[in-house]
């Protein structure tokens, strides 16, 4: 098994770890709505790649309300 010479000391450590940092995602704007959202994601509103994927809670609510009246 290797044996190291000398122990590293906390500041060599350190200077070695300098960049393993995470750098914070980019975040996308929806351009329908307006809101932030992850990238390769569907946004809240339920668009993804400009096209409407799914219907969301509200808007369901909305077309059984405008239904009845």
């Amino acid at each position: 098994m290797a044996v190291q010479k000398s122990k590293r000391s906390r500041s060599r450590r350190g200077a070695g770890r300098a960049h393993f940092a995470l750098a914070p995602k980019g975040w996308t704007v929806c351009p329908q709505t307006g809101e932030p959202v992850p990238p390769h994601r569907v946004s809240p509103s339920g668009w993804y790649k400009g096209k409407k994927i799914f219907v969301t809670k509200e808007e369901k609510k909305a077309e059984a309300a405008s239904q009845k009246a």
